[in-house]
């Protein structure tokens, strides 16, 4: 029998916290606009932190399915970026201490991954874990980001938007894996799946991170550093409505999209965010021509 405990090393002078919040979120699972990357890396950019357990990414990750960069020199190897995946201390903008938990999504051993989380949470204290990322929507941009929010026990769930989705199968996470196994434990465990514009969904869309991390705040209470957050979302917003503008095909499309959505928020009778008798470009259409755009705007 593994011992979970086998699979992190804790640092020597680890904190004695009082329920913290475990913020998390990992790279390889689905990430529209980016929203948990951009959202956890903005933290990690803003507020002073520190390393307080890695996991043997050894065990966890398969590097030939995601080989890391070496970078070669001339005539031999002089660098390997190693991947981490690992638990940092941080505190929020009010002097709240809180963790991030961030790095590659583990690609063996998940059960025992999610026995050594619980482990550490137990460890450290933890009184809630969460994490958010964005899930792609036939939605525009023009309009507020919604949330699905999903919790370990309803009474988690704050907000009185109802969900869009009913029971469904999909393929599993290592996110939703700890929601589910550490809620079974008797652990506050919720996440925010952020509503990402379909053809937004392989850029960078900081939009999303800013409405992820203000659930967060919702949830919460801790209070983030948002304003270089919400400079990149503006910058983005503005790129974006100038291609719109150079474009009415895009145009267009937008504008049918925005009449979808208003008429699914005022409750008609539509089953999903997408009207099937409205002949539009689809998803990929409209991101392979932002992608073009962001292209075009990366060489100048």
């Amino acid at each position: 029998m593994f011992d979970p405990k086998d699979l992190y090393e804790l640092a020597d002078d680890a904190p004695e916290l009082t329920d913290p919040v475990l913020l998390y979120h990992f790279d390889g699972f689905v990430d529209a606009g980016s929203a948990g990357r951009l959202a956890l890396g903005h933290l990690l950019a803003e507020l002073e932190h520190r390393v307080v357990a890695t996991f043997d990414v050894d065990r966890l990750l398969d590097y030939r399915s995601r080989r890391p960069i070496m970078t070669f020199d001339t005539d031999r190897w002089v660098e390997c970026e190693s991947p981490e995946l690992a638990v940092h201390v941080a505190k929020d903008a009010t002097g709240t201490p809180f963790l991030l938990m961030s790095g590659p999504e583990p690609d063996r051993e998940w059960e025992l991954f999610a026995k050594a989380v619980a482990a550490l949470v137990e460890r450290l204290k933890v009184s809630k874990l969460v994490t958010l990322h964005g899930i792609p929507m036939a939605v525009p941009h023009t309009r507020p980001l919604g949330i699905t929010m999903h919790a370990s026990r309803p009474e988690l769930i704050n907000n009185a938007q109802s969900s869009v989705f009913g029971r469904v199968q999909v393929p599993g996470s290592v996110a939703a894996l700890l929601e589910l196994r550490l809620g079974a434990q008797g652990h506050d465990a919720l996440g925010y799946a952020v509503h990402v514009p379909h053809y937004l969904s392989q850029a960078e869309y900081p939009t999303a991170a800013v409405t992820g991390l203000e659930a967060v705040t919702r949830g919460t209470g801790l209070v983030f550093p948002m304003d270089a957050l919400r400079e990149a979302a503006r910058r983005t917003t503005t790129e974006i409505e100038e291609q719109i503008r150079a474009s009415s095909e895009l145009s267009t499309a937008i504008s049918g999209l925005e009449q979808q959505y208003d008429a699914f928020a005022a409750g008609a009778e539509r089953e999903n965010l997408m009207a099937e008798t409205t002949p539009m470009p689809t998803g990929d259409e409209l991101a392979a021509q932002f992608e073009r755009f962001l292209a075009e705007r990366d060489d100048e």
